[in-house]
């Protein structure tokens, strides 16, 4: 049996495995969005709160993709 976990990818060039492992590749993609869209969400928080400190980024800017890990 696969599992499955979410490496995010920064436009940095940094990458961040995510602790969460999943039993199916579509429960990581979904995660994996889920990620970026609070990677998004906080970005946008951020920058609203103090414009001068922090860049509006995109979501665009933060990337995953699924891994599969030994059992």
């Amino acid at each position: 049996m696969s599992l499955f976990k979410v490496l995010l990818h920064y436009a940095n060039g940094e990458s961040e495995e995510d602790d969460e492992v999943f039993t199916t590749e579509q429960e990581a993609e979904d995660h994996g969005s889920y990620l970026r869209a609070c990677c998004s969400e906080g970005a946008e928080t951020l920058y609203l709160s103090n414009s001068g400190d922090y860049p509006n980024e995109d979501s665009d800017d933060v990337d995953f993709e699924v891994i599969e890990i030994p059992d």
